[in-house]
């Protein structure tokens, strides 16, 4: 999963090799934390959280397999 979020970041923006990606495991699931350059976090998150909603879609969407939840934490 970390590899997506960072696949899907790095192609939305202008600083990909700024982005970063912390998986952590606790007892609720994987917490997925994104960081990106502060002039691309707009570019991450879109109009009214709209990107940002997309990519937990895609990732909830891509981990439904597991038993765990996954949470995408945009920093």
């Amino acid at each position: 999963m970390k590899e997506l979020v960072e696949v899907i970041a790095s192609a939305l923006v202008d600083k990909p090799e700024e982005v970063v990606v912390v998986e952590t495991e606790d007892e609720n699931g994987i917490v997925l934390s994104l960081k990106v350059a502060p002039e691309d976090m707009g570019k991450v998150i879109g109009k009214q959280g709209r990107i940002a909603k997309a990519i937990r879609t895609v990732v909830r969407a891509a981990g439904s397999k597991g038993d765990k939840k996954i949470m995408v934490d945009i920093q």
